[in-house]
C-alpha cells in the first residue's frame, strides 16, 4: 500500500450535539477558535454545539460555521500532535471551505464570515419546507438524471452529490424531489433517505444565493494553498487564485463530484484518507468507491494518535519496499 495520504473534510449532515467536546478536553488551545468565531458570529456557537438543541444546530446558517470550527480545530489538534503533512486535501460540499482554511488559502476569520453568509443566503433562497434533500441508494447518475428530467414538471430536481457508486443525493423543490424518489424506487433504488440539510444546495435553486455570496468571495484575500485541494465542481485542483474564487462561486449551484475526487486520489497514488471532523460519512463514501484506500476518521487524541501511528507504519512499509 502506498504511504501517500489525503485529508478530507465533511460538510453538512455530519453535525452532532457534543462535537468537539473531546477536542476541547484533549487540546485546550482549540478553544481559541471558538472565541474568534463567537465574536464574528455574534452568538455563542460553542454552546449550541455542546448543548443544542439539534433543531438549531441543523439550521444551515449555523451548521456551516459549526462544521468549519470543528474541522479546523481537528486540524489544529493534528498539527499539535505532529501529524504528517498530507499530499492532497478535499472537502465535501461546505467542507471545501475547511480544506482551504487548513491549507492556508483562506483566513479562518474570513471563512467563518463566509460560512454564516453562505448558510443564510441558502436558507433565504428556498424556505425550509419548500426544498428537500434526499439520498438515493442503489442507482447511478446515468439512471437518475433522466428520472429528474421526468419528475421536474416545471420545478427543479437535480443530482446534487455524486457521492459514490450507487449513492447519489437529489435536491430541489420538495414536490419534485419526492416525485423523483418515487420514480427511483420504481426503477430499482434500494432505499431513499431524507437528509438533515435545511436547504437544497448544489442545484439551480441556489443560483441567486451563489450570486449574493460571490460579492463577498470577490473581496476576501485568497492565497494559493500550501497543499493541493481537489475542488467539488470537477474533481480537479487549481493553479491560480482567480480559478479558486470561480470554483467556490460555482460550487453552491453545481454538483459535488465526490466519487470522481476519490478516483482522482486513486489515480495519484493515495493509499489513505484521514477524515478531519465529526463523523465518518466521508470514510464510508471513500470505501464505497475504492476498496484500495484505507480510511482513518479522527476526532480526539486517541483517534489522532492511532492515525499517526497507522500512517507511520505505512511509511515504514513503503521504505522497506512493501506495497
Amino acid at each position: 500500500m502506498t504511504d501517500k495520504f489525503a485529508f478530507v473534510f465533511p460538510g453538512q449532515g455530519s453535525q452532532a450535539i457534543g462535537m468537539c467536546a473531546a477536542l476541547l478536553a484533549d487540546f485546550p488551545k482549540v478553544s481559541q477558535r471558538f472565541s474568534v468565531a463567537n465574536e464574528i458570529l455574534g452568538y455563542d456557537i460553542a454552546a449550541l454545539m455542546s448543548d443544542g438543541p439539534i433543531e438549531e444546530l441543523n439550521k444551515t446558517a449555523i451548521t456551516q460555521p459549526a462544521m468549519l470550527i470543528a474541522s479546523v480545530a481537528t486540524w489544529d489538534a493534528w498539527r499539535a500532535s505532529e501529524g504528517p503533512r498530507p499530499s492532497y486535501m478535499a472537502g465535501h460540499s461546505f467542507g471545501e471551505y475547511s480544506a482551504l482554511v487548513c491549507a492556508n488559502s483562506i483566513r479562518f476569520e474570513d471563512a467563518v464570515f463566509l460560512a454564516a453568509e453562505r448558510g443564510r443566503f441558502m436558507q433565504e433562497a428556498v424556505p425550509a419546507k419548500l426544498g428537500a434533500v434526499w439520498a438515493v441508494l442503489g442507482l447511478d447518475e446515468d439512471v437518475l438524471e433522466p428520472i429528474c428530467v421526468l419528475a421536474a414538471q416545471g420545478q427543479v430536481v437535480q443530482c446534487a452529490n455524486i457521492n459514490a457508486p450507487g449513492q447519489i443525493v437529489l435536491t430541489g423543490d420538495r414536490a419534485a424531489v419526492e416525485r423523483a424518489c418515487k420514480l427511483a424506487l420504481d426503477a430499482g433504488a434500494k432505499k431513499v433517505i431524507p437528509l438533515a440539510v435545511s436547504a437544497p444546495v448544489h442545484c439551480a435553486l441556489m443560483l441567486p444565493a451563489a450570486e449574493r455570496l460571490a460579492a463577498h468571495i470577490k473581496t476576501i484575500d485568497i492565497a494559493m494553498p500550501d497543499i493541493p485541494i481537489i475542488h467539488n465542481v470537477d474533481a480537479k485542483s487549481r493553479t491560480n487564485v482567480d480559478d479558486i474564487r470561480a470554483a467556490l462561486i460555482a460550487q453552491m449551484a453545481s454538483a459535488v463530484r465526490w466519487r470522481e475526487t476519490v478516483e482522482h486520489f486513486v489515480e495519484n497514488g493515495i493509499g489513505t484518507t484521514v477524515e478531519c471532523g465529526p463523523g465518518k460519512v466521508l470514510s464510508a463514501l471513500v470505501k464505497r468507491t475504492s476498496k484500495a484506500i484505507k480510511t482513518l476518521p479522527i476526532a480526539d487524541r486517541a483517534t489522532i494518535d492511532s492515525a499517526i501511528n497507522s500512517l507511520q507504519s505505512a511509511r515504514e512499509g513503503g521504505d522497506n519496499g512493501s506495497r
